[in-house]
């Protein structure tokens, strides 16, 4: 009877190894997942889809995925992440898959273009939490929206090129003449009138179902208000930003960048970047989510915010000098007071 039990034990025992060999997670699953330190010590995961371009446009996407950085270090989250090569036609199906695992406490959509399929597929989630970035969604109670106000650091990196331009003609590089884009050319003309009210700015928009990632047609549209005397040039534009700066490089003329800190790319032909926080919003929007404080709202995040801004001139302190970098400080103090009023659109 002795040896019957024992027989049985081993069994049992080889049944249970077999049955911890099957689980389902995969190897990088496990090794993805880390542990929110909160009261519960629970799991938190976050998904992303990201925008045209995806990671490495050096720009707005790559705010994103800084974003997620840090909050994988500072939360302990883990995330999963989607890079569509047409948003339009990609993105709703990664929302379902992404959706229909159940496993992920926050589901980001990165851009514009994604909202109607997000809306469609928050309705068809209702319990699944999600946020766009860039979008409003107003009547869901699982979306959260986060916006900027792009106007507002456009007006500062429009008035440094009017201070900084010797030809009475500036560019601007728009990926299409979408609200969004007209956001950043309205500020961005706005800043430099204000300094110099009879300065040309010169708009131009690539266009195209692939605007945010076509260097080589955003170099051409470069080139061609280049020729028209334009000294410096702004881009809102993502990846085809990349091409703008080429241009510029080529001819000597100055370029300004977009989202995230571009200047380094070409030190000293950029004199600055319109920085766009997105890192710091996605990392707020995971916080209080992981904290159980989701809330589906609209929050805007502009100058008196700290959601946008210009980098610190790294490269171009020398160039600018400091009574413009002193002018500008008052420009942004002036908007943050209320004594200088940015529209969305001229």
């Amino acid at each position: 009877m002795k040896r019957i039990v024992t027989i049985f034990s081993v069994i049992f025992a080889l049944m249970l190894i077999a049955a911890c060999g099957n689980k389902p997670a995969t190897g990088e699953q496990v090794k993805d997942r880390k542990t929110f330190t909160d009261s519960t010590n629970s799991k938190k995961s976050v998904a992303v889809v990201y925008s045209t371009g995806g990671k490495g446009d050096k720009s707005f996407n790559d705010a994103t995925f800084r974003g997620l950085q840090k909050a994988q270090k500072e939360l302990g989250i883990s995330f999963k992440e989607y890079e569509p090569k047409d948003p339009a036609t990609e993105a709703k199906n990664a929302l379902t898959q992404f959706a229909e695992t159940g496993e992920f406490d926050l589901i980001i959509a990165v851009g514009y273009t994604m909202k109607d399929s997000l809306v469609a597929v928050a309705k068809a989630f209702p319990d699944q939490k999600f946020a766009i970035i860039d979008e409003t969604v107003t009547g869901l109670p699982n979306v959260a929206s986060i916006l900027f106000k792009e106007h507002e650091g456009s007006f500062l990196v429009g008035a440094l090129a009017g201070m900084m331009d010797k030809t009475g003609t500036i560019g601007f590089v728009g990926a299409n003449e979408s609200e969004l884009i007209n956001r950043f050319y309205a500020g961005y003309a706005q800043g430099a009138r204000y300094v110099k009210p009879s300065i040309k700015v010169l708009p131009v928009y690539i266009g195209g179902s692939n605007s945010f990632n076509d260097q080589a047609s955003a170099k051409a549209k470069t080139e061609t208000l280049i020729q028209q005397g334009a000294d410096v040039i702004y881009h809102a534009a993502g990846a085809s930003g990349l091409g703008v700066f080429q241009a510029v490089k080529e001819k000597n003329v100055y370029g300004i960048g977009v989202d995230s800190n571009q200047d380094s790319l070409y030190p000293g032909t950029i004199l600055t970047s319109m920085m766009k926080y997105v890192d710091n919003a996605v990392f707020d929007v995971i916080k209080t989510t992981a904290e159980g404080k989701f809330q589906a709202k609209v929050q805007t995040f502009g100058i008196k915010e700290n959601g946008v801004g210009t980098t610190d001139f790294e490269f171009t302190k020398d160039k600018i000098g400091e009574e413009n970098i002193k002018r500008l400080e008052q420009i942004k103090q002036d908007i943050k007071d209320g004594k200088i009023v940015v529209k969305p659109s001229i």
